[in-house]
This record gives C-alpha cells, sequence and structure tokens, in this order.
C-alpha cells in the first residue's frame, strides 16, 4: 500500500495565509480542517493520496527533517534555528512577513547604543539565532530560553532584553519595549524532505505547483 504524502502546515497566523496558496496549488483540506471544534490533526484533501497535518510552527521542520512529513510550510525563522540539513527549501511563499528582533524596555533604550555592546543577556526561543548574531558582532550573548511570553522576562527580572519574532509590533509596545536592533527579515518557505524529493513522484510536481501560485500571486 503506498502511504499517503504529508504536509504539515502550522497553526496560528501563517495557516490563514497558507491555505489560499495551497488553493491555488490545487490541494483544499476536507470540511473539518477549518471546524474549530474539531480537535483532530490529520486531515484528508480533495486530492487522492494527500493528506495534511496541522502543527506547531517550530514543530513542522522535525517533522519534514525526519521523513514523517515529505513536505511542510514554515517560517525561514525556524531554518535558520534549526539548520536541518535533510530539508531543502526551494520556494519562497511570500508570506508570514515579519522579523526578528532585538526588543528592550523603551526607558532603557533612551540611553542605550547597540553597537557599544560587549555582553548582553537576553530571553528568546531562537538562542542558536541569537548567538550567532551577537558571536558575528564580537558580543558575547547569554540566553535564556523561553518558549512564550517573552515581553515579561525584562519586567520581571529574567533578562533585561529579549530577542522575538516582531510583526506589528503592537505586543512590544503594550509591555513597554521597543526594537532597538532589527536581526533577519521572515517570511514563511515551502520546505520538502530532500529524500522524499528523490523518491516520492508526486513532490516535484508539488513544487512547481506551489511555484506557480505563488507567481501568480505576486502578479495579480
Amino acid at each position: 500500500m503506498v502511504q499517503p504524502l504529508i504536509i504539515a502546515v502550522p497553526k496560528g497566523r501563517i495557516l490563514a495565509e497558507a491555505l489560499p496558496l495551497l488553493a491555488a496549488a490545487g490541494i483544499r483540506p476536507e470540511a473539518a480542517f477549518t471546524d474549530k471544534d474539531s480537535r483532530a490533526l490529520r486531515f484528508a484533501t480533495d486530492v487522492p493520496g494527500i493528506e495534511l497535518i496541522r502543527v506547531r510552527a517550530f514543530d513542522v521542520a522535525t517533522f519534514v527533517a525526519h521523513g514523517a512529513a515529505q513536505l511542510g510550510i514554515v517560517g525561514s525563522d525556524v531554518l535558520s534555528e534549526f539548520g536541518y540539513s535533510e530539508l531543502y527549501a526551494p520556494v519562497d511563499l511570500k508570506i508570514g512577513h515579519c522579523r526578528i528582533s532585538v526588543a528592550e524596555p523603551a526607558a532603557m533604550a533612551e540611553s542605550d547604543d547597540p553597537r557599544g555592546w560587549s555582553h548582553v543577556r537576553v530571553a528568546t526561543k531562537y538562542p542558536h539565532i541569537t548567538s550567532r548574531h551577537f558571536a558575528a558582532r564580537g558580543v558575547q550573548a547569554e540566553c535564556v530560553k523561553l518558549n512564550g511570553a517573552m515581553e515579561l522576562a525584562p519586567t520581571l527580572g529574567l533578562a533585561p532584553r529579549i530577542v522575538d519574532l516582531v510583526s506589528s509590533g503592537r505586543t512590544l509596545k503594550e509591555n513597554g519595549l521597543v526594537e532597538v536592533e532589527v536581526i533577519e527579515e521572515v517570511t514563511s518557505r515551502l520546505v520538502v524532505n530532500r529524500a522524499a524529493m528523490k523518491t516520492r513522484a508526486q513532490v516535484v510536481p508539488l513544487v512547481e505547483a506551489f511555484r506557480r501560485a505563488v507567481a501568480e500571486k505576486e502578479a495579480a
């Protein structure tokens, strides 16, 4: 029996932008996918032999890298953080635009100059990106790993600065923080398991379908 092709998609804000691209690539999930009361994580689509799984954004890369899913949609921030060699990212989907930034309390930022830092203590869910960024500048970074509620770290004394994803900046502002440095711009990418690219005949046509969908959206 041929195993279905699995596409991993992220929960949260990226999903709303990803669904029209999936549809443009010819893939529409079953009705249960949009049922807010459903606790299911695996769904059929209108294409025989293709299924979707809905997982946390950070886990998309892990499922695809280890071959549990053959394709996925994931932010370039996750790819930078994990650096899986098993992943190939052939298409920038041009969705999920945001950035990874350093932020600190507004009062601190009034007299602070990032160019003068020699050591920083930051709370972040991106310790590898953060360490690489500061190491390239000759700054020693002490990273406190958090998975959420990053904005609380400075006010509660856990770390004076944070490195986190920023979109509108509203969450930072509401918690008294301001951006002082942008580490990298982020968009979502189509990722493919390298082995599946060679062994599953459906993968290459799907990649091309996504590429066309992005080009058509950009041209519209």
